[in-house]
């Protein structure tokens, strides 16, 4: 999976629940609610106060060492 921006983080979880510590240690830690399944990294980062670009990066550096 490539992550962007504009992923939905409900998106990421599905294809990955093993991914759910990245994005609680990042910050996001109400992964179950019905707005994060909706959310693009983007918008989720802006709420929440974090570095979307680095996040997105730590994402794909995840799913690249996955294979």
């Amino acid at each position: 999976m490539i992550v962007t921006k504009d992923t939905i983080i409900g998106d990421i979880v599905n294809a990955d629940q093993e991914v759910a510590p990245i994005l609680m240690y990042a910050g996001l830690h109400c992964l179950g609610c019905a707005m994060a399944a909706g959310e693009t990294v983007e918008e989720a980062c802006m709420v929440h106060g974090i570095d979307c670009d680095s996040l997105v990066e730590e994402l794909n550096n995840y799913f690249q060492s996955k294979g």
